[in-house]
């Protein structure tokens, strides 16, 4: 199990070779706004530059270029 707090982006892999499960659930029906674009590209530390691109389905090249944007 894994509880985020109110407000922090996060991403979640699976790292076996099996399905996963997940089940997701928010505080309220207005859970708040964050901009994926500065929290994922932007973020400190940095997240994977294979993992942002098979997210965003782009090259490394393209993740690597929007990253320098933030």
């Amino acid at each position: 199990m894994f509880v985020f707090p109110i407000g922090l982006i996060h991403c979640q892999r699976n790292v076996g070779h099996g399905n996963a499960v997940a089940i997701g659930r928010l505080s309220s029906q207005n859970p708040g706004v964050i901009t994926i674009a500065n929290a994922a590209f932007g973020s400190k530390p940095d997240i994977s530059d294979d993992l942002l691109a098979k997210a965003f389905q782009v090259v490394k090249r393209v993740v690597g270029r929007l990253q320098a944007k933030f």
